[in-house]
């Protein structure tokens, strides 16, 4: 077995984007966001991408969690919400705390009882992630959480990568990087990462010269992708 860590994004691969929005819909109060609670998340998603990209080309760099807010504020004028104050408040609140995905306590378990180093390897600021492992109950299964914050960059630029592979000393095809973000994965994979693409909507593939190493529909797979290289 050539794998010595497996490394996993965050946000889409083990936390679930968009629980914060589902959640808000489903709450007394909240009928405005029944049927449009979808787009809110996709529109909160894509801009928070697109926010962390161009903050990263630019140079003009800010914590994930500004990001996120910023994201949240242009999906909520998308939908004529931009004065309600408490429903962005609210859905700020749950973003600290969205649901993982139902396999990925059972993935780490088996990666750790296979004898292999996992951790979190993400973009969001270390009191989002601290907050979101907590509320997921994964902490006593991650030997490590490595935020970009600590080099000031967001992914897919290459120092965030390397967080990686200096905390635990290892070559980069030692290590399997795990993302549900294909743009993500083909950066890891450009770094020299072993690469799984975690593709839970059955989206194309992205064309940046990259592809990954698999493309799985979700983290089930991962322990004996691991095992097997």
């Amino acid at each position: 077995m050539k794998i010595k860590v497996c490394a996993f994004d965050a946000y889409g691969t083990l936390f679930d984007v968009a629980a914060a929005a589902r959640g808000v819909a489903q709450e007394p109060g909240n009928e405005v966001l029944a049927e449009s609670w979808p787009k809110l998340a996709a529109d909160w998603r894509q801009k928070q991408l697109e926010y962390s990209w161009l903050r990263a080309i630019t140079g003009e760099h800010c914590d994930f969690w500004q990001v996120t807010k910023d994201g949240l504020d242009w999906a909520l004028a998308a939908q004529g919400l931009a004065g309600d104050a408490g429903l962005r408040d609210r859905l700020l609140a749950l973003y600290w705390t969205l649901a993982p995905y139902p396999e990925v306590q059972d993935t780490l378990r088996k990666l750790r009882h296979a004898g292999l180093q996992t951790a979190i390897l993400s973009n969001g600021s270390p009191e989002m992630l601290e907050a979101a492992v907590a509320s997921a109950g994964i902490g006593a299964l991650l030997d490590a959480v490595l935020s970009a914050e600590s080099v000031g960059v967001f992914k897919p630029a290459a120092p965030v990568y390397e967080l990686a592979t200096a905390h635990f000393g290892c070559a980069r095809d030692e290590v399997l990087f795990v993302s549900s973000n294909g743009w993500d994965a083909a950066g890891a994979a450009g770094y020299g990462f072993i690469t799984a693409w975690i593709n839970r909507a059955g989206a194309p593939m992205d064309r940046l010269g990259h592809p990954p190493h698999e493309e799985l529909r979700d983290l089930s797979m991962i322990p004996a992708m691991a095992v097997a290289i």
